[in-house]
């Protein structure tokens, strides 16, 4: 028997809904074609009717998918779709501020995360709880017994970690998110600091930041790689009651150059907000950049063997190199940095020079090159490098715009079946991305076009027909791996949080358990033992707010 919920999930849309200008489409499973028809939810009126296309054999998700469109509706209102052999749809809107809430939601995840403070229940609501991690850490391998502050900034993902490489995608997405759309965030989203002249994005950036100036040395301008309890904590353990002690783990390359990044940015971003704030982030920046400089030989980052947390290690360093050294120049000018990067360019042939990932971060540093000189005089030393960067750029673009439209993909989005991985949603977002900061350098929205289509795929438009962002959506993820939703008592999870989305490789016991055998796309159980395909990360939701920034502004 077909139940209603059964039938929702055969006709797969995105739930928060669509602009009224925007094509608007969806796709259903588990049938062989024929009319479909809109449903004026306000008054049961019929307001449109079309024709199934399809079928298209998805090779993802195994799924025979066939495709309706509405676009040429675009009254404002909420609707359903009603297929014919299958019933309706989940509710959707149609409205020009559709992604309004959806925008908010993925960023004041960030003020959820976050370590060290009472998230009151005047901003937190019934997810409050009382200041965690306050206590001092030790430095791992330390002879002495000195102890150092490590409360604030973010928790990394479901555990109360704080990674710096981690936090460097993070906070790179979200000052760029800002330099791209600034009128977006322009809402304040209910923090502590909403209404103190400052957009909200850039004072929880700044949360964050205050934090990581802790992890770096000021002696020297090493940066510790983390600051981590030995071992994960309990997954129904609350953050004010984990209570192990603190430990900072060694200083590594990949924490050092992703640090001098993220503060040259911060020092560009905020310098016409505060200009003493920004000031000490390009000193900070500086001197962890001299650390780099002094240490070309060394490794990349291996877990202490009495330390269990997450590691984030990464044995190419080049690519961290490529970012600080863009970021610098970009920030100062200062021709010393752009020799760096280019001698980095030139000797490094295999780096990923547009990938947006926490390991291979050389696409932010192609990024920060091209943003230096686009829209202003480009510099004189190039020699063809700016031009050959920008054509890989819309050369990578191209490609995800092919797999979009390819006749294998059945949902619009451009993943391969092999990027099903841990964090899929993560490679997702960052292709979606890629494409937007395509069709700003070439002014070209067919880039923009797909690009939306992986917002719909994250809101429902995909093989399981789930909203992958909790509270948003008839059908959301209700039980990630992350400590707080769990271990709060409060039914809904925590929202605005990113599942990592399904993973093909099945790296948990209960994903072995349930998802054997399923196809690619399909590989993700929404259930809290799940970490490998359900747990929530900053940067995951990171460029997921770019991503919505852009539909949340773009008219």
């Amino acid at each position: 028997m077909t139940t209603t919920a059964d039938a929702n999930r055969r006709i797969h849309l995105n739930q928060a809904g669509y602009r009224p200008f925007d094509a608007k489409t969806f796709a259903v499973t588990g049938t062989d074609g024929g009319r479909f028809e809109l449903i004026d939810r306000r008054n049961g009126s019929k307001v449109y009717a079309g024709e199934l296309t399809g079928p298209i054999a998805d090779a993802s998700s195994g799924d025979t998918v066939f495709r309706g469109e509405f676009s040429s509706l675009r009254e404002e209102g909420t609707y359903s779709v009603q297929v014919e052999g299958i019933g309706s749809s989940y509710p959707f809107a149609i409205a020009a501020d559709v992604y309004n809430n959806v925008t908010d939601k993925l960023l004041k995840s960030f003020y959820f995360q976050r370590c060290g403070m009472d998230l009151e229940e005047k901003h937190a609501g019934v997810w409050s709880h009382r200041a965690c991690h306050l206590d001092h850490g030790t430095i791992h391998g330390s002879e002495s017994e000195e102890r150092i502050p490590s409360s604030g900034g973010w928790h990394d993902a479901g555990d109360y970690g704080k990674y710096m490489v981690a936090a460097a995608k993070a906070v790179a997405d979200l000052l760029l998110a800002y330099e791209f759309y600034p009128c977006v965030f322009a809402r304040t989203i209910d923090i502590p600091e909403s209404g103190n002249g400052v957009p909200d994005l850039l004072n929880e950036v700044r949360f964050e930041l205050d934090f990581l100036f802790k992890l770096q040395r000021v002696d020297d301008g090493a940066v510790y790689h983390k600051v981590t309890t030995k071992s994960f904590p309990g997954l129904d353990v609350m953050p004010e009651d984990d209570t192990a002690e603190l430990v900072f783990s060694p200083p590594s390359y990949t924490a050092a150059a992703t640090f001098a990044a993220v503060m040259a940015m911060a020092a560009r971003v905020y310098r016409g907000i505060d200009g003493t704030f920004a000031g000490k982030c390009l000193k900070a920046a500086e001197l962890s950049w001299q650390w780099v400089t002094d240490h070309p030989d060394a490794a990349g980052f291996k877990n202490p063997a009495d330390i269990h947390t997450g590691e984030y290690g990464d044995a190419i360093l080049a690519d961290e190199k490529l970012w600080a050294s863009a970021e610098l120049y970009r920030t100062t000018g200062e021709s010393v940095y752009y020799e760096v990067f280019r001698s980095t360019l030139e000797q490094q042939k295999e780096l990923a020079l547009y990938e947006l990932g926490w390991a291979d971060t050389a696409g932010y540093g192609t990024l920060a090159y091209l943003l230096a000189g686009f829209g202003h005089e480009r510099p004189k030393e190039a020699d063809g490098v700016y031009e050959r960067l920008l054509s890989g750029w819309q050369e990578q673009a191209d490609q995800l715009l092919s797999r979009c439209s390819a006749a294998a993909e059945g949902y619009g989005i451009s993943l391969l079946p092999e990027q099903y991985i841990w964090g899929s949603s993560m490679v997702l977002l960052n292709q979606a991305m890629h494409l937007l900061i395509a069709a700003r350098f070439t002014g070209e929205d067919k880039y923009a076009a797909a690009a939306l289509n992986h917002v719909h795929y994250l809101l429902g438009l995909n093989p399981l027909g789930i909203s992958y962002v909790t509270g948003v959506g008839s059908y959301s993820v209700m039980h990630p791996h992350h400590r707080p939703s769990v271990g709060d008592g409060v039914p809904e999870p925590v929202p605005g949080m990113v599942a990592g989305g399904p993973n093909r490789n099945l790296q948990d016991e209960h994903a072995k358990k349930m998802l054997e055998g399923m196809p690619p796309a399909k590989c993700f159980v929404d259930h809290a033992y799940s970490y490998a395909t359900n747990e929530m990360t900053i940067y995951w939701n990171s460029p997921a707010v770019f991503v919505a920034a852009y539909f949340d502004g773009a008219r």
